[in-house]
């Protein structure tokens, strides 16, 4: 018995030493382990806890061989257990049970409590709100129709439009004016071309407009509907950021679509394009065959349908993926093209489609940039000065944002009414300066895609603005885009009207060929054959003019001034009572039919 129960105390001995070295390897590997993952070390009671967990798992136990003779298990080594193969870097990821006062240790889970839903924020599709969208950006043409119905019948085309283009068109180049000029940030990150551009296109427009040459009329007018284009373009951007949604195909689609719409609704209207090709070959341009230009006008069309059915199917398929596109944009294209098609072809006088429009593009810019400049005041403590006082959040100075806009608009109201032809020439070239310089600001300061742009206007998302990655300087390229766009075409225009030798009856039946439908293009080709003394043909082409619009006024005064020529006394009082009659505000038909009726002896 003492034999056996020295025997037994050897081997508890052995298994004691055998365990206390095994417990020693642990924690000195888990006390290693954790010094190299967590960078720290743990005390003792920690790593105790480990070994235990680690030696308490039944697999990994060292258990005495079974029995299986007597069928009865050898009854378990109470020699505390040995681990074997212990994967203590798992260990360490299982985290420990928390106590009932959830207590969190550096092994627990990262979160322990249940997270407190978040509630979805709900889409806004708006810029300002549903109402005021409506008003300002979306359904404006549907309220301009009627007003300029009602104020057609008490002023004429040509007034409205010469007030239009005054107060609006020039004065709502103003507030990109002011912002600038007025925004610090922006003015040193673009100084040298905000202090260079205005000095180099007030030059060269005063020097077209003095030696009446007609090339800037031509980048002017082709300015000018790119800028209207881009502006419903990056409405479409801005309605778009609002749900989040910056796919590159449906913005391509969007300036394809935008774009194809308006150079269709130009190339398709008869009026545009009269002026257009009269610009174009007073500047010494090639004729165009009819033919071509046909070609160039259903192939813009088919290509403007096209896309427009592409449009559909990306918009039918951002909804089927659950994308749920802005409906807001889509009702503003509509309207939109539908309104820029109605001023170039549905009216009557192109004078007054142009004013209409304008209307509806000035109303979209003014309210949206006084939004953009006082977010912009009120998040950007550096703006200061002028811009700060007027772009407050004060319903009062809104009052005052428009008077200026009224007050700069009026240098071009008082072009209008200037007499003195040296001072009108310098002044209109000043106007266009002024558009030019319009146009060319608000294609690098509004841009949505920059970071800042987004944030004053209220929209979230998108890519923060980057440098570019041109193998170019941006100086370099933004020379080469000012060449390509605006110095190359105008020095071939102008030296192309220089060297031109085409008389202007020979360039006015050039237009009569290519657009032959149409009242305007044979009351300018008649006067320029009266001009010439071919008074017979010029009698032709006003009759054909009035064939397709009897209530030009401005060709019956001609013919009825050409019939007194030739005698034809009671033809010619018919067409000066007409003239008077469709036009009373003109005093020259008045004159011109007194004395008429002064040769026959009437004095009524």
């Amino acid at each position: 018995m003492q034999s056996r129960s020295s025997t037994n105390g050897s081997m508890l001995s052995r298994a004691g030493s055998t365990s206390d070295t095994a417990a020693a390897r642990n924690k000195l590997f888990i006390e290693n382990l954790c010094r190299e993952q967590c960078d720290k070390t743990f005390n003792a009671a920690t790593i105790n806890r480990l070994v235990e967990r680690g030696s308490a798992r039944p697999e990994l136990v060292e258990r005495e061989p079974t029995n299986s003779g007597k069928g009865q298990s050898a009854p378990q080594s109470v020699v505390p257990p040995v681990t074997r193969g212990v994967d203590f870097l798992a260990q360490l990821r299982q985290p420990m049970r928390p106590s009932p006062m959830q207590h969190v240790s550096a092994f627990s889970r990262p979160q322990t409590v249940p997270p407190v839903p978040v509630s979805v924020p709900k889409r806004n599709l708006w810029i300002l709100n549903s109402w005021r969208d409506l008003i300002l950006y979306v359904g404006t043409p549907l309220l301009l129709v009627p007003i300029f119905a009602l104020a057609q019948a008490r002023w004429s085309a040509q007034d409205i439009y010469v007030f239009v283009a005054a107060f609006g068109a020039m004065g709502h180049h103003l507030p990109g004016m002011i912002r600038a000029y007025g925004d610090r940030a922006l003015f040193e990150r673009f100084r040298w071309r905000f202090i260079f551009a205005p000095m180099f296109l007030v030059g060269t427009c005063v020097a077209f407009y003095w030696w009446d040459l007609k090339g800037i009329i031509l980048v002017v007018f082709f300015w000018g509907v790119w800028h209207g284009m881009m502006q419903t373009y990056g409405f479409c951007r801005i309605y778009d950021a609002k749900t989040g949604s910056f796919a590159a195909l449906t913005r391509r689609l969007d300036f394809a679509t935008c774009g194809l719409w308006f150079a269709a609704a130009v190339l398709l209207s008869p009026q545009r394009m009269t002026d257009t090709l009269e610009a174009f070959y007073s500047s010494g341009g090639p004729f165009i065959s009819p033919g071509l230009l046909h070609i160039a006008q259903q192939a813009v069309l088919f290509a403007a349908v096209a896309v427009s059915i592409l449009f559909v199917v990306n918009f039918v398929r951002l909804l089927g993926q659950g994308s749920r596109p802005n409906p807001v944009k889509l009702a503003l294209l509509v309207t939109s093209i539908a309104f820029w098609w109605y001023c170039n072809n549905g009216v009557a006088n192109i004078l007054a489609g142009i004013a209409l429009f304008e209307v509806f593009h000035d109303v979209q810019y003014l309210s949206l940039v006084w939004i953009y400049n006082r977010n912009r005041v009120e998040k950007d403590s550096s703006i200061g000065g002028f811009m700060r006082f007027v772009f407050r959040r004060s319903g009062s100075l809104v009052g005052l944002y428009i008077g200026l806009v009224f007050a700069y608009g009026s240098l071009a109201y008082f072009n209008s009414r200037m007499e003195i032809d040296t001072i009108k020439r310098v002044l209109t070239g000043v106007v266009a300066a002024s558009s030019l310089l319009h146009f060319y600001y608000d294609g690098f300061i509004w841009k949505v895609r920059e970071k800042a742009t987004r944030e004053s206007l209220g929209l979230t998302g998108g890519t923060s603005s980057s440098a570019s990655n041109e193998f170019l300087p941006s100086w370099v390229l933004h020379g080469l885009k000012w060449a390509a766009v605006f110095v190359i075409p105008l020095g071939a225009l102008w030296l192309g009207q220089v060297h031109s030798l085409t008389p202007e009856t020979q360039r006015e039946s050039w237009i009569v060929t290519d657009l032959p439908v149409g009242a305007r293009q044979h009351l300018n080709y008649g006067a320029a054959l009266e001009k010439a003394g071919q008074f017979d043909e010029a009698v032709e082409q006003y009759r054909i003019a009035l064939s397709f619009d009897p209530t030009y006024a401005k060709v019956h005064y001609n013919l009825a001034k050409i019939l007194m020529g030739q005698s034809k006394i009671d033809e010619a009082l018919e067409h000066f009572a007409q003239a008077t009659r469709l036009d009373p505000g003109e005093a020259e038909h008045r004159l011109h039919y007194g004395y008429a009726l002064e040769r026959v002896g009437r004095s009524d």
